[in-house]
């Protein structure tokens, strides 16, 4: 089985190169993160499809080039200090902290947060604080922050993420419909922000105070 996944991992980042990720230290990144352990024992085969796949709490783990191409979006140097909203399996917030230089993330399920805990001590990423509550306002407490990424749909841009960030930061998320949002890029500027779509997708909800109702 290790040696099949090893083969899967390969092709999957063949896969994603074929699909127009050519940031090479997000390609490592991702190489060198288990996705198998982020994923329940059941669907471990698949660890390495590019697809999503189902954590518990009607979650999932996001498929693997939608998180490259958000990881890419952020254009991460390695200096950054990044808020992640929607924690879920830890697997994003794992790519983050090898890219990063501190991740703050936060999760609305006590259960997935405290599995994702787990697994990124399991991994030594000691550079990631995981926080429980509402991440459709941010965590403001240790704002600003360089770059936000958002692994859950908004309804609109969330302005009070785009307050916590610093000039020039960025914020990556999905926007629109509970069917279909697209991914868009939002850097925010002495003027206010610029806006870009990197296309369609389909995420989970972002449910809180700044996004959509229970």
């Amino acid at each position: 089985m290790t040696r099949d996944l090893e083969t899967q991992r390969r092709y999957l980042l063949e896969s994603l190169r074929s699909a127009g990720i050519h940031d090479e230290r997000v390609l490592a990144a991702i190489e060198a993160t288990p996705r198998e352990l982020f994923v329940d024992p059941q669907h471990r085969q698949w660890a390495y499809a590019d697809q999503a796949l189902p954590i518990g709490c009607g979650q999932t783990i996001s498929q693997p080039l939608i998180v490259a191409t958000m990881t890419q979006a952020l254009q991460l140097s390695g200096q950054e200090r990044v808020l992640e909203i929607g924690t879920g399996s830890g697997y994003q917030a794992a790519i983050l902290a090898r890219l990063a230089r501190f991740v703050v993330t936060v999760e609305r399920y006590q259960q997935l947060a405290c599995q994702a805990a787990r697994r990124l001590l399991q991994l030594g990423l000691s550079n990631v604080a995981v926080f429980v509550g509402d991440g459709s306002l941010g965590w403001p407490d240790a704002a600003p922050y360089d770059r936000i990424v958002v692994t859950a749909a908004a309804p609109q841009i969330p302005q009070q993420l785009v307050a916590q960030l610093v000039e020039g930061g960025i914020l990556v998320l999905p926007v629109g419909s509970h069917d279909h949002q697209e991914l868009l890029v939002i850097r925010r500027t002495s003027s206010g922000q610029e806006v870009h779509s990197l296309g369609g997708c389909v995420f989970v909800p972002l449910v809180g105070k700044g996004g959509w109702e229970e």
